[in-house]
């Protein structure tokens, strides 16, 4: 049983969630082979409602202690681009697509998606590009990320977000 996550982390981003959950982009995950979206919304207003078929079950919660299980059970993980969640996913060896948040401003978000995209390691998109990517990416591609760094991890983020020169 192929399972799909999405965490928004801490904050809120209802974009996502709601681009995910639209019928268009659920027929495109279905047809991927995912039988079950587990949806982790966190502060965010759009809750879809979870519903379970014979092959499909759409599970959502604001938040658990812990992401581990949910990663671990994952297939493949959307991730908005904050560092940790980021992070937490490449150091599990699960694919990663991180879906960047135009609303934001002073975006490292995408810098961060883009340095690591570029080395490999993850697809990135926005909301809007989300469904066409999840079609054409191929997850054979991604390389690896070398587990246990996190010091060459947190020296890279300053680097993006402009720390260190």
């Amino acid at each position: 049983m192929k399972c799909l996550f999405v965490t928004v982390g801490t904050t809120s981003f209802d974009d996502l969630i709601a681009c995910v959950s639209a019928q268009d982009t659920l027929q495109i995950i279905k047809s991927l082979g995912y039988s079950r979206l587990v949806l982790q919304i966190g502060r965010g207003t759009v809750v879809p409602e979870p519903f379970s078929t014979e092959s499909f079950t759409l599970d959502v919660y604001n938040y658990k202690d812990s992401l581990k299980e949910d990663l671990q059970k994952a297939d493949l993980v959307v991730s908005h681009a904050g560092a940790g969640s980021c992070l937490e996913t490449l150091e599990k060896g699960k694919p990663l697509v991180v879906v960047i948040n135009e609303k934001l401003m002073n975006n490292h978000q995408l810098e961060l998606a883009k340095q690591l995209h570029k080395e490999g390691h993850l697809f990135y998109c926005t909301c809007s590009t989300l469904p066409g990517l999840l079609q054409s990416m191929d997850l054979s591609t991604l390389k690896c990320f070398p587990p246990g760094q996190p010091e060459k991890f947190s020296a890279f983020l300053d680097k993006v977000v402009g720390l260190q020169k």
